[in-house]
């Protein structure tokens, strides 16, 4: 039997402000060779079109759910995605999907994208988590926007979460981080999770473009912190980056947010175990011992 005869799916995206952007990914999904059972597309309180663009899409698609959240006033990066996944999450009440995927409103994707991932997991039965390489396109070619992710590391732009590792997991934690820590948390529970080199999402703007640099790198730095980094781990993450351009921008301003945490005694809500595990597994990476880091 089929990949596209044995595998459902269910889609969710957050989206706030994407009005330039989201009817393209919504035009990548139409053109599925396999098509999501479900797709809720939250508007976080947009204050551009994204709403009427969602909607005139969902009038057309009986399969596109549109649903809108009052607008806070100001951006809350991981907690207000989170929030509004979950809101979408609630929203589609299908019980026969096999898979979940968390997808963002800036994207776009081959047509045979989704058909291609779900049979990575087919291959492998041990697959909780995984997604496509994200790219940018530079100089009028595609290049990947993060290479030095490490290896298990799956981007929150495309996550495809199994059911089964997904109930194991769950829930998403509300603060940034959370896309290190559902992946910590499943590696610990004998899951793999990785990024499918082979198939490629376009991302339409540069991470973090709404943040600015170095928020956008502060923000990382303070998601390190939740996550449960190690400190002498983190120390040499930004020692790695300094040199990068620009010039230890990118380098302090994870350092002031990772440090942000611990001086604004903000909490960690993923549990002790998967603090320890993950801080085994980043000592075993400076010890050069094998880690899920490789």
């Amino acid at each position: 039997m089929s990949v596209i005869n044995k595998s459902k799916y269910i889609v969710i995206t957050p989206v706030r402000d994407e009005g330039s952007h989201i009817a393209r990914t919504i035009e990548s999904m139409i053109l599925q060779t396999l098509r999501p059972l479900a797709w809720a597309i939250v508007n976080d309180g947009s204050t551009d079109n994204t709403g009427d663009v969602i909607e005139r899409y969902s009038k057309k698609y009986s399969w596109i759910k549109a649903l809108h959240r009052k607008n806070r006033g100001y951006r809350h990066p991981g907690t207000g995605v989170i929030e509004a996944f979950y809101e979408g999450y609630n929203a589609i009440k299908l019980e026969a999907w096999k898979f979940l995927v968390k997808l963002d409103g800036d994207l776009t994707f081959d047509p045979d994208y989704f058909e291609n991932c779900l049979k990575h997991f087919k291959l492998d039965p041990t697959l909780g988590i995984g997604g496509g390489t994200v790219c940018l396109i530079k100089d009028g070619k595609v290049v990947a926007d993060s290479p030095s992710d490490p290896p298990f590391h799956v981007r929150g732009a495309t996550k495809i979460y199994r059911r089964e590792c997904w109930e194991q997991i769950a829930p998403l934690i509300k603060a940034p981080g959370w896309d290190t820590v559902d992946e910590v948390k499943a590696n610990m529970y004998g899951w793999t999770t990785r990024t499918f080199q082979d198939l490629k999402v376009i991302q339409l703007k540069a991470t973090g473009g709404a943040d600015g640099i170095w928020r956008n790198w502060y923000k990382n730095g303070l998601a390190n912190y939740v996550a449960g980094y190690h400190p002498a781990f983190m120390l040499a993450k930004c020692l790695k980056r300094a040199l990068r351009r620009p010039v230890f921008v990118a380098s302090m301003a994870l350092w002031l947010g990772f440090c942000s945490g611990y001086i604004k005694k903000i909490p960690r809500t993923q549990g002790l175990e998967a603090i320890r595990y993950l801080r085994n597994q980043q000592v075993r990476r400076l010890l050069m011992q094998r880690s899920i880091y490789g």
